[in-house]
């Protein structure tokens, strides 16, 4: 999607608030709003804000990840499987 052609003026959003909300989600898009000539607020698709939300908590996974790699914070598959079966097995007998 472009940007320049989903750029409106608030005035627009207060006249027209039903059908930017009906193309926003039938295009599952995103639309900036702009007061005073500037960017101010985007209105988005709740599907889209939702996957937006879910890559951006994954990318943080992703980065915690490798910061704990690189701290040395991490244990070997073999072991990690191991506590986990052991945990596992000690429940079972409860």
């Amino acid at each position: 999607m472009k940007y320049s052609t989903s750029i409106k003026p608030i005035s627009f959003l207060k006249t027209h608030a039903s059908e930017v909300i009906r193309e926003v989600s039938a295009n599952r898009g995103t639309m900036i709003i702009t007061h005073n000539g500037e960017a101010k607020v985007i209105v988005q698709d709740v599907h889209l804000y939702e996957e937006t939300q879910e890559s951006l908590a994954l990318l943080k996974i992703l980065a915690q990840s490798s910061q704990s790699i690189e701290q040395g914070r991490y244990k070997p598959v073999s072991e990690s499987f191991g506590l986990i079966r052991q945990q596992i097995s000690n429940h079972q007998e409860l």
